[in-house]
This record gives C-alpha cells, sequence and structure tokens, in this order.
C-alpha cells in the first residue's frame, strides 16, 4: 500500500510555489498576534471615540 501512495510524498515544486525565508519567534508572534491585538485597539478606540467626545 505504500508503494502506491509514494508518489503523494513526493516534494515537487509547482509554478509560484516558492517558499520564502523562515520567520523567527518574534516576528511570527508580532504578526500573527501583535497585529490582531492592535487592529482591534484602533478600531475599539474609533468606535468609542464619538461617545467619548459627547459627554464633555
Amino acid at each position: 500500500m505504500s508503494l502506491i501512495s509514494a508518489p503523494a510524498f513526493a516534494n515537487i515544486r509547482d509554478d509560484g510555489d516558492e517558499p520564502g525565508a523562515e520567520m523567527g519567534i518574534g516576528a511570527t508572534l508580532a504578526l500573527f498576534v501583535g497585529v490582531p491585538v492592535l487592529a482591534f485597539v484602533i478600531i475599539a478606540g474609533l468606535v468609542m471615540l464619538p461617545g467619548i467626545r459627547k459627554k464633555h
């Protein structure tokens, strides 16, 4: 059975399938944790801004 599925494990690169350089742990955390948190804070601040300005 493993002889039949052997071509599925081949490492054949298709056009446009060029992996880039590895990302470090800091860059990975910044991209997948820092950017979403920053976007949430900015959007939440923009949503709350009219209410804050109206109270004063």
